[in-house]
C-alpha cells in the first residue's frame, strides 16, 4: 500500500492495473460507463458488441444517476454516488473478461467470483465513497452520450460519461487481495472474542 495519491487516466493498460494494490488511492480521469443490474444482466445474456469499444481497457461504474437534460438538449448529471456492488456479483466476471474490463467503481466490495474474475482477467474493484452523490456528481465533467435509455430506463441505462479527478481507493485487486474479506474477517474474530467473555 502506497501513500502516494496515484492518478490514473482511461484507457488503462493491464500492466499498470495489476501493479494496483488494495489500500492505493488514486483519482481517476477519462471516459468510464455505468452499468447496474438490467446493464449486466444485458451484456452476459447478450454479449452486445457495441459496447467493446466503451469497455475496452475502461471502468464500469455501480451507479443509478439522478439526471437532468438542459434548455440545449444535453444531460448532466445531477447525483452520482455509488449503489451496493453486491448485486453484480453474478454477473461482473463474465463482463470483465468478455470486454476486457480495467476497474470496477461500486461500493460494498465483491465477492469471490469477482475476484476470480480479477486476477484472471487482470482488473481491480475500485471502493468509492458513498452518500455524497451530489458531490461526486461534480466529479462528471462531461455526459458524452447514453444508451439504451428506452429499451432500460434512466437508472439502468449506460451512460458514458467523462470524469476528472474521481476520488478512490482500492479495495480488492488483481494478486488476490481484498480488504472488504479483511475487514469481515477482522470483526468475526473481534466477535468471538468478546462472545466468549460473556
Amino acid at each position: 500500500m502506497s501513500d502516494k495519491l496515484l492518478r490514473l487516466k482511461t484507457p488503462i493498460s493491464k500492466d499498470e492495473i495489476v501493479k494496483l494494490r488494495t489500500g492505493d488511492k488514486a483519482l481517476l480521469s477519462g471516459r468510464i460507463l455505468t452499468a447496474r443490474d438490467a446493464a449486466h444482466k444485458l451484456m452476459v445474456e447478450k454479449r452486445p458488441d457495441f459496447l467493446r469499444a466503451y469497455l475496452k481497457d475502461s471502468v464500469i461504474y455501480h451507479c443509478g444517476p439522478i439526471v437532468k437534460k438542459g434548455d440545449d438538449g444535453a444531460w448532466s448529471f445531477i447525483s452520482a454516488g455509488p449503489t451496493t456492488s453486491s448485486r453484480e456479483e453474478p454477473y461482473e466476471a463474465a463482463v470483465i473478461a468478455e470486454y476486457g474490463v480495467r476497474g470496477i467503481i461500486g461500493k460494498g466490495g465483491m465477492g469471490p467470483k469477482t475476484m476470480q474474475g480479477l486476477m484472471t482477467s487482470g482488473a481491480v474493484y475500485f471502493h468509492a465513497i458513498g452518500g455524497t452523490g451530489a458531490l461526486t456528481a461534480k466529479r462528471v465533467v462531461k455526459v458524452e452520450e447514453v444508451l439504451l435509455l428506452e429499451e432500460l430506463g434512466s437508472p439502468e441505462a449506460f451512460w458514458v460519461i467523462n470524469v476528472e479527478d474521481f476520488p478512490l481507493v482500492v479495495t480488492m485487486d488483481s494478486a488476490g487481495n481484498s480488504l472488504h474479506k479483511e475487514v469481515a474477517e477482522s470483526s468475526e474474530k473481534r466477535a468471538q472474542e468478546l462472545l466468549a467473555k460473556i
